[in-house]
């Protein structure tokens, strides 16, 4: 199958051009971003070597779907989805900081709790707890990227405020809107026989200075889900989780012997894995948005996102 990999595009007004992991942005002139959602997936900070089909999406059409559904709680910098791999908005000058929150014990929180850490980015998680237990209230984790520019580091509030990376004034208010994204994600997942589990959400500030929610949202890249209906009897015979999100990815690449580290090699995807993978993305999709995805190998031409993109600056 079709696959967007990466893109070389030079359009009018073009002022730069930032390739990450998974997405590819293009400023046009001063004041906007359109952002390409790939196929390329990432894990433990490497992008792997192969693409997934209609991950991006996947990614885009869930995140377009959210931060309409959250456009009240906080103003986002979308403008424009004129394509099911690209998202249009408003440039932002991002903070240098992901704001992190936790529902439950799970993922990076719960590996660092096995390890008898009670302690996290400054912030005191219970004694006894169980992998995938519920936290008396949420927390928040935030992350900066290391000096290498590649990884991301766990990092405290105080430290944030302390380094400068984010004002005391902003950061209170990046807390407060955290917490209600989380509230109202949890309040959408609900809906949908899911738990939001975990997510992140990333800010910006526009040229007026006004703070506004950036990337995605929601999705299975940025979050995870378990499913309602088992959670508790799950939890009971202390067996591991029915999960919607990339943790999956990550667990299969533990079970083959690479968490990014030095020396280590990504294990070979196969075809069957690949379609695996896809389909997994493409049941969180359908599962969070309550409808079905349709695949649409055409949208993947590289072409016809060129001639979207024109069309919609």
């Amino acid at each position: 199958m079709k696959t967007v990999n990466h893109t070389d595009f030079n359009f009018t007004n073009q002022t730069n051009f930032y390739r990450g992991k998974v997405r590819e942005v293009y400023t046009i002139g001063s004041n906007l971003l359109v952002m390409i959602a790939t196929d390329r997936i990432s894990a433990f900070d490497v992008v792997l070597p192969r693409q997934i089909p209609y991950k991006g999406q996947v990614l885009n059409q869930i995140a377009e779907k959210m931060l309409i559904a959250t456009k009240d709680i906080v103003p986002n910098w979308l403008l424009a989805t004129p394509h099911p791999n690209v998202a249009i908005g408003h440039y932002c000058k991002p903070f240098k900081v992901e704001m992190v929150i936790r529902g439950y014990l799970v993922g990076h929180a719960a590996r660092e709790y096995k390890l008898g850490k009670r302690n996290i980015c400054g912030v005191a998680m219970p004694e006894d707890m169980n992998e995938n237990e519920k936290f008396p209230n949420p927390i928040i984790t935030p992350s900066t990227k290391a000096k290498d520019g590649l990884h991301d580091e766990d990092i405290s509030k105080e430290e944030i405020i302390a380094q400068g990376i984010v004002s005391k004034e902003d950061y209170e208010q990046l807390e407060k809107y955290t917490y209600a994204l989380y509230k109202r994600g949890v309040e959408l997942a609900t809906k949908q026989g899911l738990i939001l589990v975990d997510t992140k959400y990333e800010f910006g500030k526009k040229k007026d200075g006004a703070i506004v929610l950036i990337d995605e949202i929601h999705t299975p890249d940025s979050s995870r889900y378990f499913y309602v209906d088992t959670y508790e009897q799950l939890q009971k015979e202390n067996k591991p989780q029915r999960q919607l999100s990339k943790e999956f990815v990550r667990e299969w690449l533990i079970e083959n012997n690479f968490q990014g580290k030095k020396g280590q090699t990504v294990p070979k995807m196969t075809d069957k894995k690949i379609n695996e993978i896809s389909e997994r993305y493409i049941e969180l999709y359908e599962q969070i948005t309550g409808e079905t995805f349709m695949k649409d190998q055409e949208s993947m031409n590289i072409i016809s996102i060129e001639k979207a993109i024109e069309q919609s600056k």
